[in-house]
C-alpha cells in the first residue's frame, strides 16, 4: 500500500515512475539499434549481467550471499529459487529478448512483452493468490488477447521468417518474465535483492559466452561498448528497478499499475524516428488493442482476494 506521501513525494514518485517507463520502453529501441549495428544478442547479455553482477555483488553478499545465518544460501532465498529467478529474469530471459530484437521490430517486443506479462499477472493472481477477477479486468484481458492474436496474424502474413522467429522469442521471453513478479510476491523477496541474486548468478553466463558464443565486440569502438554496457547494466538493471520500486512503494500498487501500458507506447513511438520502423496496418491494430486492454486493466477496480 502507499505510504501516505506528501504532495512533493507524490510528484517525485510519479516522475520516477515515468522515468522508469521511459527507460524500459526505450531499451527495446536501443537494444534493437545495437543488434542492427554490430552487437550480437550474446554481447548485449554479457554487457548487462557482467556489469550488473559485479556492481550488485556487495548487495548480494550483504543479503547473505552464498550462505546466511539461517543456513539458507543464495542471499537467503535458497539455491533452487535463486536458479529460478535467473531463468525468469536473468541471462536466459535476456537472451530471448535480445535475440527477438535482432530479428523483429522493437515495437513488437515492447508490446508483446508487457501484454503477456500483464495477462500472467492477472491470471496468476487469481490462480495463486485467489484474487477475484472483476468484469472490467476480464474485458481488458480479452482485448489484450485479441491484440496478441492480431500480432500473430500480422507476423504470419508478413511472410518474413525472421519476424515470426523474433515474435516467438518475445512470446517465450514474456512467459518466463511474467513468472518473475509472481515469484517475488509468493516468496516475499525484495525486488532489489532479487535483482542482485539473478545478476550475480548470471555471471556464470560469461565463461560460456567467452568460450563458445559468437561475439563482435572486437569490431566495435570501445566508447560504443561502454555506452551500451552503461545502458544495459546500470540504467536498466539498477536505476530502472530502483526508480520503479521506490515509486511503487510511495504511491501504492493501485496507482503504479496504471503506468505499464505506457511502455509499448514509448517503444512504438520511439522506434519510428530512431529505427525508421513504421508498424504495418495489422501491427498498428494489434498495438492499439493491447495498449487499450492494458489501460482497461490498469484502471479496473482492484481485484479482491477470495476468502
Amino acid at each position: 500500500s502507499a505510504l501516505s506521501p506528501t504532495p512533493r513525494q507524490h510528484t517525485l514518485a510519479v516522475c520516477a515512475m515515468l522515468a522508469s517507463v521511459l527507460i524500459y520502453g526505450m531499451n527495446f529501441v536501443i537494444s534493437r539499434h545495437a543488434t542492427l549495428n554490430g552487437f550480437t544478442p550474446y554481447d548485449l547479455a554479457a554487457l548487462r549481467f557482467g556489469g550488473a553482477g559485479v556492481l550488485l555483488l556487495p548487495l548480494f553478499l550483504r543479503a547473505g550471499g552464498f550462505s546466511s545465518s539461517q543456513g539458507v544460501g543464495c542471499a537467503g532465498v535458497g539455491w533452487g529459487r535463486g536458479v529460478l529467478l535467473v531463468i525468469m529474469s536473468g541471462a536466459p530471459m535476456s537472451l530471448l529478448q535480445m535475440t527477438g530484437l535482432s530479428l523483429a521490430p522493437a515495437a513488437h517486443g515492447a508490446t508483446i512483452g508487457p501484454g503477456i506479462v500483464s495477462l500472467m499477472s492477472v491470471i496468476g493472481g487469481a490462480l495463486i493468490f485467489g484474487a477475484v477477477l472483476t468484469r472490467r479486468s476480464t474485458a481488458g484481458l480479452a482485448v489484450v488477447v485479441a491484440g496478441l492474436v492480431c500480432f500473430g496474424v500480422a507476423s504470419g502474413l508478413s511472410g518474413t521468417r525472421d519476424i515470426i522467429l523474433g515474435d516467438i522469442c518475445f512470446l517465450f521471453m514474456a512467459l518466463v518474465w511474467g513468472c518473475y513478479p509472481l515469484a517475488l510476491q509468493k516468496w516475499k523477496v525484495d525486488a532489489l535483492t532479487a535483482t542482485s541474486i539473478l545478476s550475480v548468478l548470471s555471471l556464470a553466463y560469461l565463461p560460456i559466452y567467452w568460450l563458445w558464443l559468437p561475439s563482435n565486440l572486437t569490431n566495435i569502438p570501445l566508447t560504443v561498448i561502454l555506452l551500451h554496457g552503461f545502458n544495459q547494466a546500470i540504467i536498466n538493471m539498477i536505476l530502472g528497478l530502483w526508480l520503479w520500486g521506490w515509486a511503487a512503494r510511495t504511491i501504492g500498487a493501485s496507482e503504479s499499475g496504471k503506468y505499464p501500458p505506457l511502455i509499448p507506447v514509448v517503444g512504438t513511438l520511439m522506434s519510428i524516428p530512431v529505427l525508421g520502423e513504421w508498424p504495418g496496418p495489422y501491427q498498428a491494430v494489434a498495438i492499439v488493442l493491447i495498449v487499450s486492454g492494458l489501460l482497461v486493466m490498469a484502471f479496473a477496480p482492484k481485484p479482491q482476494v477470495a476468502r
